[in-house]
This record gives structure tokens, C-alpha cells and sequence, in this order.
């Protein structure tokens, strides 16, 4: 097997060296960035034999060395400052996104295609409209982190390990997100038994904000270790094909009550891709929750199609499923 890593930042770089690590491929690392991806790659690939991994790892500036390539993970894109949403990173990382889209169709047209740069589900959009690739193939990484730092707050908070803890977050991957308490537990008692109701409140918003408040604490860059596990674990799924249910953004044509957008929702992951979305049972609040984050994504993909880079190209071109 073999998987491209686009964008050799932190992300990307930490990505590549969780990959290996799981011995499931050899990795290919590139970015238009001089010198990067090849000093990062033979950086990771020293540690092999202290690590432990046999995974062949190279890095590159040039398209044609992610040719063939089966699975696709896109980091690359502007990183969130203080004082920043995702939806900033928009135009700029629209045009980045666009581009790379593209030249994987050329080299890499039967790959699965995993995205992770902000703002995120718009980025996913666009990554489906230039690609040209079924629905299936692309999926964006949110939810699973989302998730993780729900799981992590629930933890601590309880003072428990946090392989006990189970998380469900769905929604874009903003301030709008709906993590849902209903669907948390610890040993699989729902947390709505375990804490008082303001205490789940403060850790849903925790959740909410808890990229900003590592952007806030880091000044110079934003989280990148979850961000890497999560597209790792990811990863991992579509490769072993071991149909892990998990929150991802992906394509929606009517479920949950939205159409045409990419959104966190609860899906079956494999060799096939989005081979399932599960549509689970949701309250009132929850759903309505859940239309409201539906609205802010498709707010940024107005605003996107508004500055052009939408029209550039107005029908999909046909890439084989």
C-alpha cells in the first residue's frame, strides 16, 4: 500500500511518523516548500530502527511521486493564529486546496482522499468539486478529533482512564459543533449519570473551543498530535478495512434533514471508504443543533462560491468509482 501525505507542517510531518509507525504502508511526504519534505521524511525515517517500524518513508516537491498512491491524507493549508476562526483560512486555503485536488486527480485518480485542512468541511467541499471523486472517496477528519477531545475532558474531569470514555461530536468543525452528551459514557454509563448538567455544559463548550484555546496558548500555530491521530486513525480504517464507526464529514444528499454539504456525521469507514452514514436517533434540541452547524457550513461555501474560485470549474469531472 501506499500513502501521500500533502503538506509537511506539523501535521502532516506527525501524520507521516504515526502512519509508519502502524506499519501499514510506505509513505510518501510532499510539499512545494524546498528541502521540507525530504528533511522531514529522512528525519522520521532515522527513527525506524529505534522505533521500530518498517515502513519506507520519502519526501518530495513533485506530483508525480504520489502517483498510484491509495490513500491521500491533505494537511497542507495555512495554519489558524490567535484571533482566528477557520472560516478565515478560507480564500487561501480554497485556492491551496483546489490545486492539490486537481493534480491528485492526474496522479492518483483511484486514491481515497482524506482531508484535514481548515476550514475544514468547506475544504472537503472543494476537495470533492476539483477531484471529480465519488462521494465515497473523500472524507473529512473532524469529528474523530472532536471526539477525542470530548473524551479527553470527560476523563479528566472524572479522574478515570480515558480508554473507558466514549464521544460522539457532529457537526462542521467549528464553534457550532454539537457534541452530544446523550451518546458519551464512561464504561458505557452515559455521563448524564456520572456529572451535574452545568458540569457537562462547561465540557461541551470546552469542546467547542478546544482548538482555539490550544491556538490561544501556542500563539505561533494551532493543535497538530490529535489532529495527526485522528487522520491516522482514519487512515488505518480505510487500509485494514476494519468498518470503524466514527464522526466524519462527508457528502450529504438529504440525510439528517441537509443536502449538498459536507458534514460531521456518524459513518461506517473501510477499504470501500464512506461505505455507510448511520443516521441516528436525535432529540429535537439536537437536531436542530445540527441544522444550525448545517447553516454556518453553508454560509462558508457561499462565501467561498462569492469569490470566484467556485466557478472556476462548473461540472465535476468524471473520475471512475
Amino acid at each position: 500500500m501506499k500513502i501521500s501525505i500533502i503538506g509537511a507542517g506539523n501535521v502532516g510531518a506527525t501524520t507521516a511518523l504515526m502512519l509508519a509507525q502502524k506499519n501499514v504502508a510506505d509513505i510518501v511526504l510532499f510539499d512545494i516548500v524546498p528541502g521540507i519534505p525530504k528533511g522531514k521524511g529522512l528525519d522520521i525515517a532515522q527513527a525506524a530502527p529505534i522505533a521500530r517500524f518498517e515502513s519506507r518513508i520519502s519526501g518530495t516537491e513533485s506530483y508525480e511521486d504520489i502517483a498510484d498512491s491509495d490513500i491521500v491524507v491533505i494537511t497542507a493549508g495555512l495554519p489558524r493564529k490567535p484571533g482566528m476562526n477557520r472560516m478565515d483560512l478560507l480564500k487561501t486555503n480554497a485556492g491551496i486546496v483546489s490545486a492539490i485536488a486537481q493534480n491528485i486527480a492526474r496522479y492518483a485518480p483511484h486514491a481515497m482522499l482524506v482531508v484535514v485542512t481548515n476550514p475544514l468541511d468547506v475544504m472537503a467541499y472543494v476537495v470533492w468539486k476539483f477531484s471529480g471523486f465519488p462521494k465515497q472517496r473523500v472524507v473529512g477528519m473532524a469529528g474523530v478529533l472532536d471526539s477525542s477531545r470530548f473524551r479527553h475532558f470527560i476523563a479528566e474531569t472524572l479522574n478515570v482512564s480515558v480508554e473507558d470514555t466514549q464521544a460522539l461530536v457532529l457537526g462542521g468543525h467549528g464553534d457550532s459543533m454539537v457534541p452530544l452528551p446523550r451518546y458519551a459514557t464512561v464504561a458505557g454509563i452515559p455521563i448524564t449519570q456520572l456529572l451535574p448538567h452545568d458540569t457537562i455544559m462547561r465540557l461541551v463548550e470546552r469542546t467547542r473551543k478546544g482548538g482555539t484555546e490550544i491556538v490561544n496558548l501556542l500563539k505561533t500555530g494551532g493543535a497538530s498530535i490529535p489532529a495527526a491521530a485522528a487522520a491516522t486513525q482514519m487512515v488505518e480504517a480505510i487500509i485494514r478495512d476494519t468498518k470503524r464507526m466514527l464522526p466524519a464529514s462527508v457528502y450529504l444528499e438529504g440525510e439528517f434533514g441537509v443536502q449538498g454539504l459536507f458534514l460531521g456525521v456518524p459513518i461506517i469507514l473501510g477499504r470501500g471508504g464512506v461505505e455507510r452514514i448511520i443516521e441516528i436517533e436525535l432529540t429535537l434540541e439536537e437536531h436542530k443543533a445540527l441544522l444550525e452547524s448545517a447553516a454556518d457550513v453553508r454560509k462558508g461555501l457561499l462565501e467561498w462560491e462569492k469569490t470566484g474560485q467556485g466557478k472556476t470549474r462548473k461540472t465535476r469531472p468524471r473520475i471512475p468509482v
